[in-house]
């Protein structure tokens, strides 16, 4: 696997510091693999968990599980971009808009995590085949000026604030 060093702070926004403040200390790219353990533990959930919210309006275990996919996906794309050395702007997105159209609740969570593993698997074979000048470059997504590396620390940290805020909030256990 290759290694990705932390970002400077000036190579992403201070939106993005939770994320790196969740990953920092650990090297990213094994974490990304690990984290592949955790998606296969949603599988264990029992369907009480699955459609567990911690409060009214909020997102089920389903849906969180359906947006760590989208935002994978957007993420990585991102980084595909930045990679290549994009110069346009890339838009921002509603994550909100993108959990209403997903319809997790009504997959069955096999198929869920089975495409946030194939999703992870891209983005971590994706990240293997940049050279040092790839993950040095930036791009604009959002109004925001980012590195790619940076991205590849914002990929594992917003999956990594998922989890706790699973564990934390949801009450549900994963490895």
């Amino acid at each position: 696997m290759r290694a990705v060093t932390m970002p400077e702070r000036s190579e992403y926004v201070p939106f993005h510091d939770a994320y790196m403040a969740a990953v920092a200390g650990r090297e990213v790219v094994p974490l990304l693999g690990a984290q592949l353990g955790v998606i296969d533990s949603f599988l264990s959930l029992s369907p009480e968990e699955l459609e567990r919210r911690y409060a009214p309006g909020k997102w089920s275990v389903r849906e969180v599980i359906g947006h760590l996919i989208d935002s994978e996906r957007v993420l990585s794309y991102r980084l595909l971009c930045f990679a290549r050395g994009e110069g346009a702007s890339l838009p921002g997105y509603d994550e909100s808009r993108y959990a209403d159209a997903a319809g997790a609740d009504s997959r069955p969570v096999e198929g869920l995590v089975a495409e946030l593993r194939v999703v992870r698997q891209s983005t971590i074979a994706l990240i293997d085949s940049l050279d040092e000048a790839a993950l040095m470059r930036m791009g604009t997504a959002n109004g925001w000026r980012i590195s790619t590396r940076a991205m590849v620390y914002i990929i594992a940290g917003h999956f990594e604030h998922h989890l706790n805020v699973l564990r934390e909030r949801y009450t549900v256990r994963l490895t």
